[in-house]
């Protein structure tokens, strides 16, 4: 894991251009139940780990809401800088959890130092990348259009090595890829 990475606050701004994108996209589109138009119902988000140049903006979730007054159902765009409730930002979750030597207390000391992350919260989102993601039915259909199986074992590493490109692209890639896990269409 590349703490370089982790703090690029350049980074964070591309996948904050790459969330609003996928929200303007969302909001072209009408409500999936009843067809009513979408109006933004975004919300403010309190991300942790989150660069130091950055960390002072406010951080909107973007989502919408369906204006007919008997549907109102939300609709919430995938995002690149948030996996779904988890208070940390996407980027931390993918490159703490990609540690290939494990949790030591050297390396968790470093990371509570740098991001304020505990070896407890680690070790659960190393658990769900290795344990939880390769039982949904995301991952069935998402890793069938892989070339090559991805050892689920090593999630999310062996997931990063399957994108070309540098670690910021492949990062990136990365994080395209389970964006759908991330967006919320409504009940």
């Amino acid at each position: 894991m590349s703490s370089t990475l982790l703090m690029d606050a350049g980074l964070y701004g591309l996948l904050k251009k790459c969330d609003e994108d996928l929200a303007a996209t969302m909001k072209g589109s009408r409500c999936r139940h009843c067809g009513g138009a979408l109006h933004s119902a975004r919300y403010r988000r309190k991300p942790r780990a989150v660069p130091d140049e950055v960390e002072r903006e406010v951080h909107w979730r973007m989502s919408f809401c369906c204006a007919a007054d008997l549907c109102r159902r939300r609709a919430t765009p995938p995002s690149l800088r948030f996996l779904g409730r988890r208070v940390y930002v996407s980027t931390a979750v993918v490159l703490i959890s990609a540690m290939r030597c494990g949790a030591t207390p050297t390396r968790i000391q470093r990371l509570r130092e740098l991001v304020g992350v505990s070896r407890r919260t680690v070790l659960r989102w190393q658990r769900w990348w290795r344990h939880t993601l390769p039982h949904t039915a995301f991952w069935c259909g998402a890793s069938a259009v892989l070339h090559e199986p991805v050892d689920t074992a090593d999630l999310p590493q062996s997931l990063l090595d399957r994108f070309e490109g540098d670690p910021p692209q492949r990062l990136q890639a990365l994080l395209r890829f389970i964006a759908p896990l991330t967006g919320h269409t409504g009940v």
